[in-house]
């Protein structure tokens, strides 16, 4: 490659082969043949003078694409589609007059499209249903590990480390669901002609519009479709790309979330993620671990998020049957999307691989905040000594300020326990209430919903899609 021009970061640093190659120009133009392959198998199913040999000599160059007599054909008409047609003429010459007849360029550009994005999300759901495998394993290891939980990133009521993974899964788990909807649903645009009335077809067909019919469900099978849409101009509703990339979006959302959490924990230093023998971490401060890949997921997803208002606008703005103002935005933000996405979702898998988690800091962590939250467990066995409650809570309250100034304005322990066990009218020593302070004792059902969850929302989709388990990611940079 040159280093003379600019090539995109999405290709060079970030999106696997396996991603740019379903958006590749051989992907493209291979289908495009596909699809001019099953136009004239249909066409002569159904009665037009097109022989076998035709169809014979299509099938025989469908992979060899002449991208030096296309290219040249294209400086001359300005015509991507019509270029291709010519060049596979070159190759077809017994063929040449029936390639693409009765069609407009949106037969192959817009039935290529949908294909490529059916089958990228098809790929963007199994690195999915792999972070949840991921997920699962971590959080089935670490669902009774206690640790501070926060809102608003103030000391809450404690969860455990596994319970925390079960948060990160759910919001996959709905990204699943949404892509699997998709492709459950999914359509070709079929044949529709110039402005979606087929009349091109009914003219070849002598108005026999049970054939014409019949023409979009054949090249529908042909394809492996089940279905088609059921009007449309000369291209599908440009609002099925907004669907496709919402749907991407919330994949961002999801693991934009999770980035911004192992960020935080990593600052507590009570989870970090991988870091290898020979990475640097700053350029300036040798010592550092930076969270890099986190970051760089937050990043990608940002730009997801921001790319998905490419389609919703080009949607709004479209004019009757069809404007060309969709072509090349859609080129680039489609592609960009799915391809920036499989980068945030290598890296989502990536982590989760290697997470490094420290038990010892996640306790001390807790047991620094847990005296404050221990309070009402302490009152209510107080009480049972025969305290009065009301009287109690307000001791309580000031014993807590007093060991929150200590701990805030001194820098010193919380010695709030200590102030308790002092204390004649509580009746408990601090044996009693250390006890009583055990962190697995605070943090509710959340080994059971971890338990729970996965095995009723995960299990079955792992169990679905097991041949898609196995993928490790290995990122450039």
């Amino acid at each position: 490659m040159s280093n003379q021009y600019y090539q995109s970061p999405l290709s060079l640093r970030y999106a696997s082969k396996e991603m740019q190659e379903i958006f590749s120009n051989d992907k493209k133009f291979k289908t495009w043949r596909r699809l001019w392959i099953a136009l004239a198998q249909a066409e002569q199913e159904l009665g037009l003078d097109i022989t076998d040999e035709q169809i014979e000599e299509l099938i025989a160059h469908k992979d060899d694409i002449n991208y030096d007599v296309a290219k040249e054909r294209e400086a001359l008409v300005r015509h991507d589609v019509m270029s291709h047609v010519y060049a596979y003429g070159v190759q077809c010459p017994k063929a040449k007059g029936i390639i693409h007849l009765g069609a407009t360029s949106c037969y192959v550009g817009d039935n290529t499209d949908l294909i490529i994005m059916h089958e990228a999300l098809e790929l963007v759901q199994k690195k999915i249903v792999n972070v949840l495998y991921r997920l699962e394993k971590f959080a089935l290891e670490y669902k009774e590990l206690p640790c501070l939980a926060f809102t608003h990133f103030q000391p809450a009521q404690p969860t455990t480390v596994g319970k925390r993974a079960s948060l990160w899964a759910q919001d996959l788990y709905f990204d699943y669901l949404e892509i699997q909807h998709l492709l459950d649903n999914k359509k070709l645009l079929g044949c529709k002609g110039t402005t979606g009335t087929q009349a091109s077809f009914m003219e070849l067909f002598e108005n026999d519009t049970d054939k014409v019919k019949a023409l979009d469900k054949k090249i529908c099978e042909k394809l492996g479709y089940d279905n088609y849409f059921a009007v449309s101009g000369q291209t599908y509703t440009r609002k099925y790309d907004t669907q496709v990339l919402q749907v991407l979006v919330g994949v961002a959302q999801s693991a934009h979330k999770f980035s911004n959490d192992i960020r935080l924990l990593q600052h507590l230093k009570e989870i970090e993620e991988p870091f290898e023998k020979n990475q640097i971490g700053s350029s300036a401060m040798a010592y550092k671990r930076n969270p890099m890949r986190s970051e760089r997921i937050a990043a990608l997803a940002n730009y997801v998020i921001s790319d998905s208002i490419n389609p919703a606008i080009t949607a709004s703005t479209q004019w009757f049957e069809r404007t060309l103002d969709d072509s090349a935005n859609k080129r680039i933000s489609i592609a960009e999307a799915f391809l920036a996405i499989d980068g945030v979702l290598d890296l989502y898998l990536n982590v989760t691989e290697g997470l490094v988690v420290y038990p010892k800091v996640i306790e001390a962590n807790l047991r620094r905040e847990l005296p404050f939250m221990a309070t009402e467990n302490i009152m209510m066995d107080a009480v049972k000594n025969g305290g009065d409650r009301q009287e109690l809570h307000e001791l309580i309250r000031t014993h807590s300020m007093a060991a929150g100034r200590v701990v805030k304005e001194e820098g010193k322990p919380n010695d709030l326990i200590d102030r308790i066990a002092a204390d004649p009218k509580f009746g408990l020593t601090k044996e009693q209430i250390e006890s009583i302070m055990q962190p697995i004792n605070f943090v509710g059902r959340s080994v059971q919903q971890t338990e729970e969850f996965f095995k009723d929302y995960i299990d079955p989709i792992l169990e679905k899609e097991k041949q898609a388990l196995g993928l490790h990611a290995d990122i450039n940079v």
